[in-house]
């Protein structure tokens, strides 16, 4: 069963999910025939929000950083989806580079749990035949260290060596790389020219060079389209939003502006929660546009007060916050689901055009926000042991932990097609066409 999900197991999203259980052949040729003519990002990481009465992403990750947190069972999946991958980039592929984050060696927690997520992506790889050793670009890091876990496993890290057209290490030439950083500080030199491997992700997929408004705009385009195509309203996978310019807490214009923009859309809100019945408070959430940096968000209930709301976050937050590409205010998607009276998310990772996993991120305070705001979340893996690909239509809504997981798997596909829209169209070495 899916473990303590009563609240998200009950009303319209149990309609959602019969709507997608009936619409799966024409759900899966239409992802088969957009993956044709869209290029699927190398690997991604989608965070889903259940809310009971709507399903929504509400963060793409491409350089996801929690393979250690899938269950065992799934290890096959992304064997083969990596295979797939590897395939149509680099058929004779043989040295498989992975750069790994600067931050490797933070503090004991992360870096445990980060370097597990390495040798886990090293094992994938492995298994589909490649050579895979970790090439560091941190300029501190100047000979190879062998990091012990407390499991007892270990994982050497080895400054990247640059030549003038390709990056490798002492004794390894890799014809592929693969990043697991963010890059969401700006891309490094050492990065850039290098015309004769496989980047992957692009570099114009770096998290400083992204925007939310990008990604927000292409899967709205795709929400309406997925929403034709299978006979539901849009809102129902996709939040409402808008994008605005920058604002700032002593410019009394702009606090009255955003005032006036929260409002409009709390009441847009509160209009589809009049259609559908739903008895919840409407909450937007303020955030950059940008990417870069650690930029947080502030979840608005009310226009009363945002001066004083705004002063209070510049004052503490005012450096980390980057404000150059204007900011994105959205509906807020609650997240309903819980595991042992905790709240919890679901986060499924793609690879290629394949899901091949997921967990569920649990937040550690029993009290904590529906909203999201936790420094050290738990992990529990979903159980995607029979692939999400295999829903049994034969349930109930509801009732069924392949056919709730396959739902999952779907938005996840709809917010990594929209990231492959959003790619493309930012691609510096291709024309840009489309909405973005």
């Amino acid at each position: 069963m899916v473990p303590h999900l009563a609240t998200a197991l009950q009303g319209p999203i149990n309609e959602l999910e019969q709507r997608i259980l009936d619409g799966m052949p024409a759900i899966e040729r239409w992802f088969r025939l957009e993956w044709m003519e869209h290029t699927p990002p190398f690997y991604g990481a989608v965070n889903v929000r259940n809310a009971g009465y709507k399903l929504a992403p509400i963060y793409s990750d491409l350089f996801p950083s929690g393979w250690n947190h899938l269950s065992e069972e799934v290890l096959p999946l992304a064997v083969q989806a990596g295979t797939a991958a590897i395939e149509k980039i680099c058929p004779e592929a043989k040295n498989l580079l992975i750069v790994p984050s600067n931050q490797a060696t933070e503090d004991a927690w992360r870096k445990s749990s980060y370097l597990s997520n390495l040798l886990q992506l090293k094992r994938v790889f492995q298994l589909a035949g490649l050579n895979v050793r970790f090439g560091s670009i941190n300029p501190q890091l100047t000979q190879a260290q062998t990091l012990v876990l407390p499991d007892g496993q270990s994982i050497t890290l080895e400054p990247a060596v640059r030549d003038p057209r390709r990056l490798g290490l002492a004794n390894f030439d890799p014809c592929t790389i693969l990043l697991n950083q963010s890059l969401d500080t700006g891309v490094p030199g050492i990065l850039e020219e290098l015309h004769e491997q496989n980047l992957l992700p692009p570099l114009h997929a770096a998290d400083a060079s992204r925007l939310n408004s990008r990604f927000l705009s292409a899967y709205d385009e795709i929400a309406k389209r997925f929403a034709k195509l299978i006979g539901i309203d849009p809102w129902l996978i996709n939040p409402l939003y808008e994008l605005l310019p920058t604002l700032t807490a002593s410019n009394a214009a702009n606090v009255e502006l955003l005032g006036e923009k929260v409002d409009a859309l709390l009441g847009k809100i509160r209009r589809k929660y009049k259609d559908y019945g739903i008895h919840e408070q409407a909450v937007v959430e303020l955030k950059c546009n940008s990417r870069r940096g650690k930029g947080g968000v502030l979840a608005i209930s009310q226009s009363a007060g945002l001066g004083a709301l705004l002063a209070k976050v510049e004052a503490e937050h005012g450096d980390d916050i980057d404000l150059s590409a204007g900011l994105v205010l959205q509906e807020a998607v609650m997240t309903q689901e819980r595991v042992n009276d905790r709240l919890a998310q679901p986060v499924v990772y793609t690879m290629d055009r394949y899901v091949v996993g997921g967990f569920y991120k649990v937040q550690a305070q029993a009290d904590a926000s529906a909203t999201w705001q936790v420094d050290a979340p738990l992990f529990l893996p979903l159980a995607f042991e029979r692939s999400s690909h295999l829903p049994d239509p034969e349930y109930k809504p509801g009732a069924s932990v392949p056919n709730r997981f396959y739902m999952y798997g779907v938005v996840a596909r709809l917010a990594m097609l929209a990231v492959s829209y959003e790619l493309e169209a930012t691609d510096p070495n291709a024309e840009a066409e489309g909405f973005l």
